[in-house]
């Protein structure tokens, strides 16, 4: 039987819908650890971006550090914070936090410091403050990097929010971890096609949010790049 016939018998199945442990209750939780995570992850990585960006001040050590953050093993580090703290929503968040931190500061980073020297000495010269070159030259203008650093972290965070299950908590994990635990392949499919497929939306919503956000001249620029 194939991956796809063994998907389509499992998500077909009637009992798969309802209840705490149906799939609407279960895609329900990882989505709010999802959002979650990147939510805290983007108010810390993008006021700091933004900052770095404009001033160059401390670019190399965060730029550094972040990069070095990529390397840390996910589920080593639920497994630390867990011995630290205990179970609950907390160990789950903080890998997640820590893994989307780094794409979501860079790519503001590079965005603003990429941003054309002439705009910059332009806005200043028609007597905008730092803070008004920033927000309404630069952000603007790096808006596509940014909202691609967003975007690979939530593809991220939503492709890891998986290991909730593993200290005991829901969401689509929960047919993965439970399905291997019982040698249901049919659910482990089932499980892990859902996070490939939320995966994917989560790209499409990224896009349609570019689409309408950044403005065609530079989003025309950008894909020229």
């Amino acid at each position: 039987m194939s991956v796809l016939q063994l998907f389509l018998d499992w998500i077909s199945q009637p009992a798969q819908w309802t209840g705490p442990e149906g799939i609407p209750a279960r895609l329900a939780e990882h989505l709010w650890y999802s959002v979650v995570a990147l939510a805290v992850a983007a108010a810390v990585a993008l006021p700091a971006g933004l900052a770095i960006g404009h001033t160059g001040r401390g670019a190399f050590l965060v730029v550094n550090s972040a990069n070095a953050a990529r390397a840390l093993p996910t589920l080593g580090l639920l497994v630390l914070v867990v011995t630290l703290v205990g179970l609950g929503l907390v160990p789950v968040l903080v890998p997640l936090i820590a893994l989307a931190i780094p794409p979501i500061l860079v790519n503001t980073y590079e965005g603003i410091r990429q941003v054309d020297a002439d705009l910059r000495d332009a806005a200043e010269g028609m007597g905008m403050t730092g803070r008004e070159v920033l927000l309404k030259v630069e952000a603007p203008v790096a808006l596509p990097l940014i909202l691609l650093g967003l975007r690979t972290a939530a593809i991220q965070i939503v492709a890891t929010a998986t290991i909730a299950a593993y200290v005991g908590l829901g969401g689509l994990g929960r047919f993965i971890f439970d399905g291997l635990a019982r040698r249901d392949y049919e659910t482990v499919v089932g499980g892990a096609a859902l996070v490939a497929l939320l995966a994917v939306l989560t790209e499409i919503v990224f896009a349609l949010i570019q689409r309408f956000v950044v403005s065609p001249g530079i989003r025309h620029r950008a894909a020229a790049r």
